[in-house]
């Protein structure tokens, strides 16, 4: 299938440049993986009771992790499951206990009713890379699947998104009203948060023109129901150049900014690889054992 042959590139050349992308894939992963899992490490010893179970919590009793501190030995666990593959390039099937481990992390931290978006793309593509050290050999392959396995939910994720908002509210969504309501409330967040807030020049342009806040949400929502061109080719970088611009967008009206979206759009989005390989000097660089034992495959 056509779309199978844009995601998963098994036959690309064996270049530099592409080794890099996906090693910075994989870092990228691992890095925010641990960043998360640390994060909740500490916050999860504070709850006390399950209000909502999420995925394995409905089968087992998550409420484990708020006591005895099996949230930070399980941080140690999935540091250690994650750092031996990612920089000794074996034992890479010690990414799906990772992941395993890392998803009740997040039903522990998540117990409470409100659950964010931010880690989601993380998941998935730590998910990717312990499913393809399973049925993959060769960190070649591991990786292309990974990245490409990324890239699939990456697109159905935002194009979902957009499918929800239209049949929870209809096209009537990107009403200008909507953002303005939006605007509001965020900004009574912000100032029962830090005492003081004020609008910005962006903010101030939407409060002021119905029209121009319904051209913001119309932009937001036309570029998730096109987020799943990201899975073709020749329209990524065109998509991702989209999406980054919205989230710049709902930081700038929401004052909410998808950082570790933002920057997983940025490594994936683009043909770094092409990019990479023009640089002269490029290869012998590659040669540096270090360069080769440690950042590439």
């Amino acid at each position: 299938m056509n779309i199978l042959k844009n995601l998963f590139h098994f036959d690309q050349p064996d270049s530099i440049g592409t080794k890099i992308q996906l090693r910075a894939f994989e870092f990228f992963t691992v890095t925010y993986t641990l960043i998360y899992t640390w994060e909740w490490a500490f916050y999860i010893p504070r709850l006390s009771d399950v209000v909502l179970p999420l995925g394995l919590a409905n089968y087992i009793d998550i409420s484990i992790f708020f006591s005895n501190s099996i949230s930070i030995y399980n941080a140690g666990l999935i540091t250690a499951f994650t750092l031996v593959p990612l920089l000794f390039k074996r034992g890479r099937w010690l990414y799906a206990i990772a992941f395993l481990l890392f998803h009740l992390q997040h039903v522990a931290r998540f117990s409470q009713g409100e659950i964010p978006h931010s880690a989601n793309l993380v998941g998935f593509s730590l998910m990717g890379l312990g499913l393809a050290a399973i049925f993959f050999k060769g960190m070649k392959k591991e990786l292309i699947f990974a990245f490409g396995f990324a890239l699939f939910f990456m697109g159905l994720g935002y194009t979902s998104a957009a499918i929800s908002k239209l049949v929870a509210t209809g096209i009537t969504w990107v009403d200008g009203s909507h953002l303005w309501l939006w605007m509001g409330e965020k900004s009574i967040d912000i100032l029962s948060l830090q005492g003081e807030f004020q609008y910005n020049w962006l903010q101030e342009l939407a409060f002021n023109s119905r029209f121009l806040a319904t051209l913001i949400l119309s932009f937001g929502l036309i570029t998730e129901l096109l987020g799943f061109t990201v899975w073709f080719k020749k329209f990524r970088p065109y998509i991702i150049i989209m999406l980054i611009g919205m989230h710049v967008g709902i930081d700038l009206t929401m004052n909410i900014f998808f950082k570790t979206f933002t920057i997983q759009l940025i490594i994936m989005g683009f043909f770094w690889n092409r990019y990479i390989n023009q640089i002269p000097g490029v290869e012998k660089w590659a040669e540096n054992t270090f360069i080769k034992r440690v950042l590439l495959y």
